[in-house]
């Protein structure tokens, strides 16, 4: 097989700096696109210049002209747009910088592509959060965590979708734009509407990112606040695996044209928050203190994902089991105090 060209927005982010890693040692071309306005892309970026070849471009997805001259001339195989606002709470304090980057950003993106490379594979990091408040599942308390009563298997992609924050609103009209440019336009374009994805390279904070904020967290000593009981509970799932999704998908244009698909850990791999901290105190064996505050707006008392769908499309399972997972997360953030 020819070498294949991978481009990645926010490819200097969390998710992009794995990926283009990922991708790059297994032999591809990678391109790296990135304004590097978030807290460690230059940090990821320096990280990435010592695991693999790629270029990168410092630009900015809500520049149509640039957008449009990287596609032309780069002419990738693959598109992974990762390039987003990620926080709720950033989306409520502007929600017009939001609405910019992740609705217009994506929209540049999906036109350049369907003018100068209609043949790429897009891939679109969406979020669970298209679903909002999903008023129709119900939950109840199992020992010290909370459990579905009526989705045995998570949340499916047939769940109606219900924009809740301005977040919500821009990824999610971001998210139809990508699944109907599939439909108008023939490119194998898809949604992945993904849960909490954790791993190394990640710099969270108490806003987006939980799993690792809870690492650093407490690694510094810092305050941890646990918004409502700390026994709601999330799907988790290890970039790493989220990764070999991308590359599976990239492989398989026409399976994925057109479709939304839910990724997380599922039903096999999910915490709560109670139980994290006590995996970090088992680690670090100290009691972490916490502070406990209400519940805010929109919070859940669980969510995870039902995954059966991209499963089946792509024969693909998660590999990472949460407990080993975190403790590899640990070890990172262990080894990078400086950085935080």
């Amino acid at each position: 097989m020819s070498t294949k060209h991978v481009l990645i927005t926010g490819g200097a982010g969390f998710i992009g700096c794995n990926a283009a890693r990922y991708f790059g040692q297994r032999n591809w071309q990678v391109t790296v696109l990135d304004n590097l306005s978030r807290v460690g892309t230059e940090s990821n970026l320096k990280w990435l210049e010592d695991e693999t070849e790629f270029e990168f471009a410092k630009i900015d997805v809500r520049d149509s002209a640039a957008v449009n001259k990287v596609i032309s001339e780069t002419k990738p195989d693959a598109v992974i747009h990762l390039a987003a606002q990620v926080a709720v709470t950033t989306s409520v304090t502007d929600p017009r910088m939001d609405f910019d980057v992740n609705a217009l950003g994506t929209f540049n993106m999906l036109d350049a592509v369907r003018r100068f490379r209609p043949e790429a594979t897009f891939l679109f990091a969406s979020t669970n959060k298209v679903y909002g408040k999903i008023t129709g599942a119900s939950s109840e308390l199992k020992g010290n965590r909370y459990a579905y009563t009526n989705r045995p298997h998570g949340i499916p992609e047939s769940e109606p979708l219900d924009f809740l924050s301005p977040y919500g609103c821009s990824k999610g009209a971001a998210d139809q734009y990508v699944l109907d440019f599939a439909r108008i336009y023939g490119i194998p374009a898809a949604s992945f509407r993904q849960s909490c994805i954790y791993g190394p390279r990640q710099f969270g904070v108490e806003d987006q990112g939980w799993v690792a904020w809870f690492a650093i967290a407490t690694l510094l000593q810092k305050n941890i606040t646990i918004y409502g009981d700390g026994k709601q509970v999330r799907d988790v799932l290890h970039v790493e695996d989220l990764v070999r999704a991308y590359e599976a998908a990239i492989r398989s244009p026409d399976e994925i044209r057109g479709q939304a698909f839910n990724i997380g850990g599922g039903t096999a791999q999910t915490l709560s928050l109670l139980e994290l901290i006590d995996m970090l105190e088992q680690h670090f064996k100290r009691k972490i203190p916490l502070k406990f505050d209400e519940w805010r707006p929109g919070d859940q008392e669980v969510y995870v994902s039902d995954v059966r769908k991209l499963e089946k499309t792509l024969a693909w399972k998660p590999s990472i089991d949460a407990r080993q997972g975190v403790g590899k997360l640990i070890e990172w953030v262990e080894q990078n105090r400086a950085a935080f």
